[in-house]
């Protein structure tokens, strides 16, 4: 089960040697498992899809693992879907609907930037669902997952996690830097002001939603070089389990030095 938001050890840090080495190793290990997973790797055949599903506050640094994550991989290898209020048509459907032509099929990879799970969060608390419908839909999202993983994929799931104070400094810094202040408006800031309902509706999510086919990994990261290093390692992990759950064995990597620490 994942740890309620209160237990979260966000004092974890590294200094930027190791972390940029740790990160290197990863990203490496990160490309062979990848080929691996599209066929592309010493003939093999296409493997299972992968998903990976980010989540968390505003300025918790979901860009920038998201970054680490796909420099290390070809751009035709993996697509990144960002994820933000459903259109009039979307709204129309049930709210897993659009997430559908999304998906990756066998051999692929779709990383989502924010997901499903807004159902969970942004509407529980804005009150565009009531408490009931929060419970059926996160039913919904396990029975969802539980269907896409039995029917091969492996779905790998983060929640950035990240303090009120440090959010506030991250904030102050995006306003004062041109090339970063489009990434802050004022649903941001709006935001910030409802973090109590946040955390409330963010324990419930990782309660009801961790399950057996596919757990959450809840990331500490007030120190951003430990959150991408978390992050990368994290992913290589699932993926291998993942691998080993279908019977997959990944051949060595040539010169991988990979230790996933």
């Amino acid at each position: 089960m994942s740890q309620p938001l209160d237990d979260v050890d966000l004092s974890k840090s590294l200094s930027t040697e190791e972390s940029l080495q740790r990160i290197g190793r990863a990203q490496r290990h990160l490309t062979h498992l990848r080929l691996f997973t599209a066929g592309l790797l010493d003939a093999s055949s296409p493997g299972p899809p992968v998903i990976v599903i980010f989540e968390g506050f505003d300025a918790a640094g979901k860009g920038g693992a998201i970054r680490r994550v796909t420099a290390a991989l070809d751009p035709r290898h993996v697509r990144v879907v960002p994820i933000s209020t459903p259109t009039a048509e979307e709204a129309a459907h049930h709210f897993l609907w659009r997430f559908m032509s999304t998906l990756p099929p066998r051999g692929g990879m779709t990383i989502y930037d924010r997901s499903w799970y807004g159902r969970l969060l942004v509407e529980r608390v804005e009150k565009l669902i009531d408490n009931d419908t929060a419970k059926r839909s996160s039913a919904e999202i396990c029975e969802f997952e539980r269907a896409i993983v039995d029917d091969g994929a492996i779905i790998v799931k983060f929640w950035m996690h990240i303090s009120a104070e440090e959010q506030l400094a991250r904030f102050l810094k995006r306003q004062d830097d041109p090339l970063k202040h489009w990434k802050l408006t004022g649903e941001d800031w709006e935001n910030r002001t409802k973090r109590e309902a946040y955390v409330h509706a963010v324990n419930d999510m990782l309660a009801a939603t961790d399950h057996d086919r596919s757990h959450w990994h809840v990331v500490a990261a007030e120190d951003k070089k430990y959150a991408r290093v978390k992050v990368l390692e994290s992913l290589n992990r699932a993926i291998e389990r993942g691998l080993a759950s279908l019977g997959l064995e990944v051949p060595p990597s040539r010169g991988d030095d990979y230790l996933g620490g």
